[in-house]
């Protein structure tokens, strides 16, 4: 069994930080690696929400990166990765357009991403909700 790398950021007053009170210093090289990934992923995304004015109500981000060892060591690799987007919009037009920033983001415009892609295969996984409530 490989031995895997998980991080997850979320949005809180406009910065991606890291969740479930983890601290930076105590993420190991492997780690930071993912960390700056899904913060640089997070940042992509803001940059093309904010062109349309939209902040999203939550949005985190997760990565988990397989190792090639069953337990960290420094020479370990990395074999895959996840990232999971769980973005939550006020409303469907709101939803069109995260979603649409979130797939360039993953496709196209983050940096790191594209980094990654180089050492491994890269997947993700969207959720994006609405909570607008709407009447017939």
């Amino acid at each position: 069994m490989n031995n895997t790398q998980k991080v997850s950021v979320e949005l809180k007053n406009g910065k991606f930080r890291l969740m479930k009170g983890v601290k930076i210093e105590e993420l190991n090289p492997k780690a930071l690696l993912l960390c700056a990934t899904a913060q640089c992923a997070g940042f992509t995304i803001m940059n093309q929400l904010g062109r349309d004015h939209i902040v999203p109500k939550r949005c985190e981000i997760t990565i988990e990166g397989v190792l090639d060892t069953t337990r960290l060591l420094p020479e370990s690799k990395f074999r895959s990765f996840m990232i999971s987007y769980n973005i939550e919009s006020r409303n469907m037009l709101e939803q069109k357009a995260t979603s649409e920033a979130v797939n360039a983001a993953q496709e196209r415009h983050c940096g790191m991403i594209a980094m990654l892609r180089k050492i491994a295969p890269v997947s993700h996984e969207i959720s994006i909700v609405s909570t607008e409530t709407t009447t017939v």
